[in-house]
C-alpha cells in the first residue's frame, strides 16, 4: 500500500516549549504544523536528495539506496553500490546529486567502508552516474572520490554530511571517530574535520591549507576547518553563500556554527560538552581567542543535531529565512529564527511524533521533508 495512503500514520502536532539555551534568547512563535507521511518501510535512512523529475534518492543505513516514486512507492535497491561497512553509526549515510545533475546525471554518497587489510574502518565518499531507464536504474562507473585517513577501529562518529557550495565544490564532514579526538587538532589527518574538495576529488587551488603543507608538517590541503566532533548536519545559507554545520557534544556542548575556512572550530580543548555520566570538564573552557566561538550551543542535555536546511520558500507563513535542525536525541525538529548570523530565537516542533529526525530538506515544491530514524523510517512532508 503507498505511504501516503495511511492516514492513521499522520497526526496534529503541537507547538512545544522552546528550550533556550543562549543568554537573552527569545522563545519563537510559530503555528501548529502538521505532517503527512509521503513514505514508509525504510531501515534506518540516512541521507535524502529529490531530482529534477520529483523523485527522492534515499539511503538506509545498512547499506541500500532507494528510489521513492512520486506516488511514494519504495523502489527496489540500486545496484552498483561498493562495499559498505554497517556497523555501530557506519553504513551508508549522506547522498547528494551533483549541481548538473540534469546533464551529467552523477550522484554523491558518504559511506563506511573497512580498510583493504581489514585494519580499522573509514568514512569514504564516491560517486557515480544514475543510469538506465525509470524503474530499472542502476548506479554505473562508480568512482571513490575521497577517503578519510587514517583508518580507525571504531564504530562511531563518522560525520558524513555533503553539501555543495554555490562554486561546485563539495564539502565532506568527518567525525573525529570517538577513540581520536585530540587529532582533531592536529592537521596531519582526517578525523574531525570539515574538508572541501573538486567533484572529481582534487583539491581546489582556493583551499586555506594550500601551500602551508610544511606548516605544521605534513598538512593536508584539502582540510577546510578543524576541531570538529561529529558534524552531522550541513547547508549553505542562501543569501551568503557560507557554510553552517551542526554538530554532536557529548553530554551537553551541541553546536551550531558558522563555519570558518582555515579556523579551529575548537573540539575537545575547547567546548560546552561534559565527559558522559559523571559530567566534568573536557578541555580547558568555553572560550579562546584562536577558536569560532558557536552560534549556538545546547546545555546540559544534547538534542543530537542533524540534518538541516534554510528555509527559501513562501509555503509557510513567517518562516522563510528560518534554519530547521533534525534532532536525534530530542525528537524534533529545531525551527531558528535568524537575525543576520546570530540566533534570535529557536522553538521545538513535532515533539509529539516521537521520532529521531535524521535529515531536514527543502524539497523543490518548496515543502519541508523530513527523514525520521529508526527501523520503520519515514519520509515526512511538513505542512503549514
Amino acid at each position: 500500500m503507498p505511504a501516503h495512503a495511511a492516514p492513521r500514520r499522520r497526526a496534529a502536532l503541537a507547538t512545544l516549549l522552546v528550550c533556550s539555551l543562549l543568554p537573552g534568547m527569545a522563545a519563537a512563535q510559530g503555528g501548529n504544523p502538521k505532517v503527512a507521511v509521503v513514505a514508509h518501510g525504510l531501515v534506518n535512512p540516512w541521507g535524502l536528495a529529490f531530482l529534477p523529475d520529483g523523485r527522492m534518492l534515499v539511503t538506509e543505513r545498512p547499506g541500500r539506496m532507494r528510489l521513492i516514486g512520486t506516488d511514494g512507492r519504495l523502489g527496489p535497491p540500486l545496484p552498483g553500490l561498493p562495499p559498505v561497512a554497517a556497523e555501530g553509526q557506519g553504513g551508508l549515510l549522506d547522498v547528494v546529486t551533483d549541481p548538473r545533475f540534469a546533464s551529467n546525471r552523477l550522484v554523491y554518497w558518504s559511506y563506511s567502508e573497512n580498510a583493504s587489510d581489514g585494519d580499522g574502518n573509514g568514512t569514504a565518499v564516491a560517486r557515480a552516474r544514475l543510469d538506465g531507464a525509470p524503474g530499472a536504474e542502476r548506479l554505473a562507473d562508480v568512482q571513490v572520490v575521497f577517503r578519510q585517513a587514517p583508518k580507525v577501529a571504531s564504530k562511531l562518529h563518522f560525520g558524513s554530511r555533503l553539501v555543495f557550495g554555490n562554486d561546485g565544490r563539495l564539502f565532506i564532514t568527518l567525525g573525529d571517530r570517538f577513540s581520536r579526538k585530540d587529532d582533531a587538532q592536529t592537521l596531519d589527518n582526517h578525523l574531525g574535520k570539515i574538508v572541501r574538495i573538486d567533484p572529481d576529488g582534487k583539491v581546489p587551488a582556493d583551499n586555506p591549507l594550500v601551500g602551508k603543507a610544511g606548516n605544521p608538517p605534513n598538512t593536508r590541503p584539502e582540510i577546510w576547518s578543524w576541531g570538529h566532533r561529529n558534524v552531522q548536519g550541513a547547508a549553505i545559507h542562501p543569501a551568503t553563500g557560507d557554510l553552517w554545520a551542526t554538530e554532536h557534544g557529548p553530554q551537553g556542548g551541541d553546536e551550531l556554527n558558522l563555519v570558518q575556512p582555515g579556523r579551529n572550530h575548537g573540539w575537545p580543548v575547547i567546548t560546552y560538552g561534559r565527559n558522559y555520566g559523571i559530567g566534568t570538564k573536557i578541555g580547558d573552557g568555553t572560550e579562546r581567542a584562536d577558536v569560532v566561538a558557536p552560534l549556538a550551543h545546547w546545555v546540559p542535555t544534547s538534542i543530537a543535531p542533524s540534518g538541516m536546511a534554510f528555509l527559501t520558500s513562501d509555503r509557510y507563513p513567517g518562516w522563510k529565512g528560518n534554519l530547521f535542525i533534525g534532532a536525534l536525541r530530542g525528537q524534533a525538529l529545531v525551527r531558528i529564527t535568524l537575525d543576520g548570523n546570530k540566533v534570535a530565537s529557536q522553538e521545538r516542533l513535532l515533539q509529539s511524533q516521537n521520532e529521531r529526525i535524521r535529515d531536514v530538506r527543502q524539497g523543490p515544491d518548496g515543502f519541508l521533508y523530513l527523514l525520521t530514524d529508526n527501523a520503520d523510517g519515514r519520509v515526512l512532508k511538513v505542512l503549514p
